[in-house]
């Protein structure tokens, strides 16, 4: 089983390369950055996991891709990924040679983790329509692989329109970063079929895992696509101990399990880490 972790790194914890390094150096197969750009003062929204209530520090996180920069620049094996970019609110131009660059800077060790957003007002400061969030982030994932792709690439949709343009560097792995569809749902499902190489729930329990993923077989086998190179990634994996939870989770079908939730502060960083290494790394 891969074992990746997910960091809550801001201006107030440990700096996200030295992080990065200790998680490097632990043993953990990936290291995964969240993204929200700005966080509303007025909310309504809660949050659709837990108690609802927002965590302070989804009001302090970095930029994924500047940060995912720095560490690519002092790590050499770890897998590097957004867990997960809110596609719908870049302009998938930039996002596209964001993502190449970074893939080139990491010699070809980025997962684009990608999602829609879960919070209106966030949504709507950001220009997004938040009923067509996911139509505009799939059709902006598909004018992105089409500026991976091809040397003069141009692209015609409700939402993203542009004339032939060249963008470059390519991303080093072909034809592109695999692409996860971070989200739960059937939407979640058909999206994944349609344009991910990958599906990324959060705090599925194996027992979901295994119903959802027949679901995913299902629909990839009517599409024509082989789910056997889907990658399935659980955020947040439920259980007590870790050991049987990485036997049962396998058996289900997951691939990668990725931790979160440590605090990262600057006095039990190191700890944090040596703890969940010691738990679930094999």
């Amino acid at each position: 089983m891969k074992i990746g972790i997910l960091a809550w790194t801001t201006a107030a914890t440990a700096d996200v390369v030295t992080v990065a390094r200790a998680c490097e150096a632990a043993g953990f197969e990936s290291f995964f950055m969240a993204e929200h750009p700005v966080m509303p003062v007025e909310i309504k929204t809660r949050l659709p996991r837990g108690d609802g209530k927002i965590p302070p520090v989804y009001a302090h996180m970095m930029d994924p891709f500047v940060s995912l920069g720095a560490v690519a620049a002092a790590t050499n094996r770890m897998r590097l990924g957004t867990g997960i970019c809110l596609v719908p609110e870049r302009d998938p131009k930039v996002l596209a040679k964001e993502v190449a660059t970074l893939d080139l800077i990491s010699r070809g060790r980025f997962i684009f983790g990608v999602g829609a957003g879960w919070l209106i007002e966030e949504s709507r400061v950001m220009g997004v329509k938040f009923s067509r969030r996911w139509e505009i982030t799939v059709e902006c994932i598909r004018a992105m692989k089409e500026l991976w792709t091809k040397e003069e690439a141009s692209f015609a949709g409700e939402y993203v329109r542009f004339p032939a343009l060249r963008s470059n560097p390519k991303p080093v792995q072909k034809p592109h970063p695999p692409i996860h569809i971070g989200a739960g749902g059937e939407r979640a499902l058909r999206n994944t079929v349609a344009v991910g190489d990958g599906w990324a729930p959060i705090a599925l329990t194996p027992e979901q895992l295994r119903g959802e993923l027949d679901k995913l077989r299902r629909m990839c086998d009517a599409a024509g696509r082989d789910f056997s190179r889907m990658e399935i990634t659980v955020y947040n994996p439920q259980g007590a101990e870790p050991r049987r939870a990485i036997e049962e989770y396998r058996a289900a079908g997951a691939h990668r399990l990725v931790l979160m939730n440590a605090t990262l502060a600057r006095d039990r960083y190191e700890s944090e880490i040596e703890n969940f290494a010691r738990g679930w790394i094999e």
